[in-house]
């Protein structure tokens, strides 16, 4: 891990790193007493480790948990240059979308594509971040990702042991059917009633697909790209719970 730039505001220290190609960010309480949780953050697709919705729950999670955040650009994303592959993909992506076909599966096998690339870039990232005296590698982890961070995160989680919660949704089972009934982590799920991309009998059906004990699922009305502001509160809410509980446990 290497930083490369570093500031503060309002509480919160921003780090941009590199893990060898891949750049992240790491946010963190300015002024803090002993190791703290840390959560992954994961965009969605199309935008990048600085994108508004990953910035705003980032500070919320570092000034009302004294948590800290890593987040990382997806393939193709953000900072990194595209492949052939990765302009192949998105092609067939929007020639379906300009043609209003069903989009599902083509979305399903570009996740599946990215997640084969990110999750080993994400385990590397969280060996790298838990070498920081701040954090350490005995310290709880939550994952946050919905739609496209769903779709690499299910695959990560199911993988990742040091994972122990997550924030999911906004996505149906579509490829991801195997990989979440590997998760039995507690598990906060999103889902919009009114979704024009997602159906909503393929999300319902991810989120039964979990073998977690503890799952919640909220149901919210609206479209693809209008999940409510409060869902920010109740997703600091879970980490607070869950991953404060982990930590507590192996004090």
């Amino acid at each position: 891990m290497h930083f490369t730039a570093e500031t503060s505001s309002n509480g919160v220290v921003e780090r941009d790193f590199t893990v060898g190609e891949v750049p992240g960010v790491l946010w963190s309480p300015a002024s803090g007493s002993g190791r703290a949780p840390l959560v992954l953050m994961a965009h969605s697709g199309g935008q990048h480790k600085r994108a508004p919705g990953i910035l705003a729950r980032a500070h919320r999670f570092v000034t009302g948990c004294g948590f800290h955040v890593a987040a990382i650009d997806a393939p193709g994303h953000g900072d990194r240059p595209r492949t052939a592959a990765d302009e192949q993909h998105i092609a067939v992506l929007q020639q379906a979308q300009a043609a209003a076909e069903p989009i599902g599966p083509i979305i399903a096998g570009l996740h599946t594509y990215l997640a084969e690339r990110a999750v080993p870039e994400w385990q590397a990232t969280l060996d790298a971040v838990q070498e920081l005296p701040a954090i350490g590698a005995e310290g709880p982890v939550g994952f946050w990702g919905i739609m496209q961070g769903t779709g690499i995160g299910v695959p990560l989680t199911a993988v990742e042991p040091r994972i122990s919660a997550a924030v999911f949704g906004c996505l149906g089972h579509e490829s991801l059917t195997e990989a979440a009934a590997q998760i039995t982590v507690p598990i906060e799920f999103l889902l919009q009633w009114d979704d024009e991309l997602v159906d909503r009998r393929s999300g319902l059906a991810l989120f039964d697909a979990f073998a977690s004990k503890e799952k919640t699922l909220h149901a919210n009305a609206g479209g693809h790209g209008e999940v409510p502001r409060f869902e920010v509160d109740s997703a600091t809410r879970f980490f607070a719970r869950h991953l404060d509980r982990v930590g507590a446990s192996s004090a």
